[in-house]
């Protein structure tokens, strides 16, 4: 197990930029970020169980893409610019119970502020752990950093790629399943066009801990999911690595 001074090393895995609204809705979390919790309450209400991870993320898309400013459109739409500035990013742990299901934690909002560069970047803080008061803490296994990217095109982002490696650091980097040995990972959601609600998944971006690569997965008219390669993750040591985008 890490030390404690090594928990709180890896505890903020995903940097963040963003704002936020006033008021978060209903099975969102937000945080003061000088006084940042070391987990966030579990199951997402309304959410869950499921039995296969797939299924749990083709639920979390839709749900996470629907939030408030979670979705700007395209960047090349005539309204981008004014959505984007008041677009945020959730994020979440799917997580897997004693009771071999995958659950949702609550929704983490960004609440930082947006640089003054922007930089077409939004972020979310996701707590290392899941409190679910239903089972012993160490008990669950955290396998899926989720979270949705407000612009596309996107891609995954060499942050979001940190964030797998500091959580594999603390979780491991797999978890046994009745569905096998999945590796702990990170999941970018997105949506291609702006709709106020509900919001369509479009796709999501995927990278696994230990991958040389990323992957996107979309679905096509029939609803049939397809997996592309999005780029190429080349380590040059076990601490440093580069993303090489598909073309």
């Amino acid at each position: 197990m890490p030390s404690g001074k090594q928990l709180r090393q890896y505890l903020l895995v995903l940097v963040v930029l963003g704002c936020a609204p006033t008021r978060p809705p209903p099975g969102v979390e937000r945080f003061d970020p000088k006084a940042f919790p070391e987990s966030v309450k579990g199951p997402m209400p309304g959410f869950g169980s499921f039995d296969s991870y797939w299924d749990a993320l083709l639920a979390a898309c839709p749900l996470i893409l629907s939030q408030r400013g979670a979705n700007a459109g395209h960047r090349g739409d005539t309204s981008f610019s004014t959505r984007w500035r008041v677009s945020t990013e959730y994020c979440a742990w799917l997580y897997y119970t004693p009771d071999s299901k995958y659950e949702l934690s609550r929704l983490v909002e960004s609440t930082s502020p947006i640089p003054p560069d922007d930089q077409d970047e939004r972020g979310c803080t996701l707590p290392a752990f899941v409190d679910d008061k239903r089972y012993p803490a160490n008990s669950l296994k955290h396998l899926y950093i989720l979270h949705n990217h407000p612009g596309t095109p996107t891609n995954i982002s060499e942050k979001d790629i940190t964030a797998v490696v500091n959580a594999a650091k603390i979780h491991g980097e797999y978890v046994e399943t009745r569905e096998g040995k999945i590796p702990v990972s990170i999941v970018a959601f997105f949506s291609r066009h702006y709709e106020p609600s509900p919001t369509t998944c479009d796709g999501f971006f995927e990278y696994s801990k230990g991958s040389a690569e990323v992957v996107k997965w979309t679905p096509d008219e029939q609803g049939q999911w397809h997996r592309e390669k999005a780029g190429a993750v080349i380590w040059e040591n076990e601490r440093e690595f580069r993303f090489v985008p598909a073309r």
